[in-house]
């Protein structure tokens, strides 16, 4: 199989990318990205801008998607500079990659993603997930972990001190709020690209932990 990986560079991409490169159900990865990747021989890193994808390259010519951008509401810096990353960029993606008939797409959403949430971050993941559903792909999954551990290449002390009350907490906490290893969202990430299931399925935070 021929994966086509975006957001290779983020904490769950990388150990997607890892993984997918050591497995040997995957012959090749293409995963775009702003900055250059380590090369591998089994590794096509293209340099884009997400904002101008470049629809006619041959790389579109893959078996499945499995989409891990995303940011942070305080790191973009604005409500539109959010949605730019988590909501129109992986939609864009979804669209060329449709238009070279590739049927498999594997999003990293998030716990509580509903386009009618009250909370904005959930309420972008959900609207994702809908105009994904809507492009229908033969097999789409949406990955929704909730509080991912591990170390980030930026800090985030907010983030780091709610993992470690949560790891104190984890024998009384439903599993649904327990910290998710990103190893262990990304092996979910890639099982559902190389084994597809027909139709939408979700994966939750509870079956991450």
């Amino acid at each position: 199989m021929k994966l086509l990986l975006v957001g290779a560079t983020g904490l769950v991409g990388r150990h997607v990318l890892a993984l997918a490169l050591a497995d040997p159900r995957v012959t090749a990865v293409v995963a775009p990205t702003r900055r250059p990747l380590p090369e591998h021989p089994r590794l096509q890193a293209p340099l884009i801008d997400f904002s101008a994808l470049p629809e006619g390259a041959g790389w579109w010519q893959a078996d499945a998607v499995v989409c891990t951008l995303g940011t942070t509401m305080k790191k973009a810096g604005s409500r539109t500079a959010f949605r730019r990353v988590d909501y129109d960029y992986p939609l864009a993606v979804a669209r060329i990659a449709r238009r070279h008939g590739i049927p498999v797409y594997v999003l990293t959403s998030a716990i509580g993603a509903d386009a009618d949430a009250r909370f904005y971050y959930n309420q972008v993941k959900g609207q994702l997930e809908e105009a994904l559903k809507a492009l229908h792909f033969a097999s789409f999954t949406s990955v929704r972990p909730g509080v991912i551990g591990g170390p980030r290449a930026e800090f985030r002390m907010g983030e780091r001190l709610l993992v470690h009350v949560l790891r104190m907490l984890s024998f009384t906490l439903p599993k649904r709020w327990q910290p998710n290893p990103p190893a262990r969202i990304a092996r979910a990430l890639l099982e559902a690209a190389l084994d597809p299931q027909p139709g939408f399925h979700v994966v939750s935070s509870g079956q991450l932990a």
